[in-house]
């Protein structure tokens, strides 16, 4: 009798432990409160500074006078240049679940590999690790209607843009190869090295764009999979992840550039992501709102080590969301919408 209610309570502590691990949590962003307004800034009209910003603001070739033209429409204004809340990047250890929408846990019928990690440093004293990613269209500024006379925006709904649950090359690092076959010239004890400049760069003032290769402080870009080969702590595993997912958005021809004298009349495809135009914060587990040194989002590959701790915990904060911040440049007509813009 006692053996038998050994083994009932072995497996009454095995089931629980499953539904913990299982258990996906979160909660739905509120862009009021959770979103840091300040990274918006600085906003420049003409090349003139209308409200300063503590973080660094990348030059770009950009006209202060600028002029588009689509078909017969033609628009003369000034360049705008803003950093706009665009997308949010979820970083999650078990698929289908989503943190942003509250703890959502679905289940679309459709097998995807969950999270793994090696439990102890290896010989080569890093560990592994793997995550899902999710990617929303979260444009802020137009969804709010903070700016109402303007176009730069991009004006779309929100919404759930990508899964990597349902993308068989994020699993799988000898197929994803075809979209990053430059990954074989970096593969090397050098190109490794230069990742410490673009670490001390990233840190001090913005990463350095053409060490694209390098995620900075978190470690290198590619391959562009959910595998991290060097597993520090969550937030840089995180981090990693979403500059890794945005590179490979990018070479898609799914994310967009929008800086610089070619983006005053619209977006344009760049393969190579410029690093320098993006920043990112955290909203979840734990919102970056609080200013450390007058910020409160960072460049892409910028140590995590000013804002990480106390942003993850065991049982309900091992899931990440992240707000990115894109660099926009719009040529801004007196009284007129700016064509081109998406």
């Amino acid at each position: 009798m006692k053996r038998l209610i050994c083994i009932l309570l072995t497996f009454l502590c095995l089931a629980a432990t499953k539904d913990t691990l299982a258990n996906c949590s979160g909660k739905v962003i509120n862009p009021v409160s959770d979103v840091c307004w300040s990274c918006v800034f600085p906003l420049k009209l003409g090349g003139a500074t209308l409200t300063e910003g503590k973080n660094p603001d990348p030059k770009t070739d950009a006209n202060a006078l600028c002029m588009c033209v689509s078909g017969a429409n033609v628009t003369v204004g000034l360049n705008m240049s803003f950093w706009e809340p665009l997308r949010t990047a979820e970083v999650v250890r078990t698929p289908y679940c989503f943190p942003s929408l509250g703890g959502l846990d679905l289940d679309v019928g459709i097998r995807a590999p969950a999270h793994g990690r090696t439990p102890n440093k290896s010989v080569s004293g890093q560990r592994s690790s793997f995550y899902q990613v999710h990617w929303y269209f979260t444009p802020w500024l137009f969804v709010m209607e903070v700016l109402l006379d303007t176009g730069c925006l991009e004006q779309s709904a929100w919404d759930l843009a990508y899964m990597t649950e349902l993308d068989p090359l994020w699993d799988d690092t000898v197929s994803t190869f075809f979209l990053n076959p430059d990954a074989s010239l970096f593969a090397n004890t050098a190109a490794a090295a230069a990742c410490a400049t673009d670490c001390v760069a990233a840190s001090t003032g913005l990463p350095r764009s053409e060490l694209y290769w390098c995620a900075g402080c978190q470690g290198g870009i590619f391959p562009l999979t959910g595998w991290v080969g060097s597993h520090v702590n969550f937030p840089q595993a995180s981090s990693l992840l979403v500059s890794r997912f945005t590179m490979k958005l990018h070479r898609m021809g799914l994310q967009y550039a929008a800086y610089g004298q070619k983006g005053q009349c619209g977006p344009y495809l760049e393969p190579i992501m410029d690093k320098a135009v993006y920043r990112t914060q955290m909203i979840y587990p734990s919102r970056t709102t609080r200013k450390v040194d007058g910020r409160c989002c960072y460049p892409m590959g910028a140590t995590t080590t000013l804002w990480a701790s106390g942003k993850t915990w065991a049982a309900g904060g091992e899931d990440a969301a992240y707000l990115i911040f894109r660099k926009r440049d719009c040529c801004q007509g007196a009284g007129l919408s700016p064509v081109g813009s998406i």
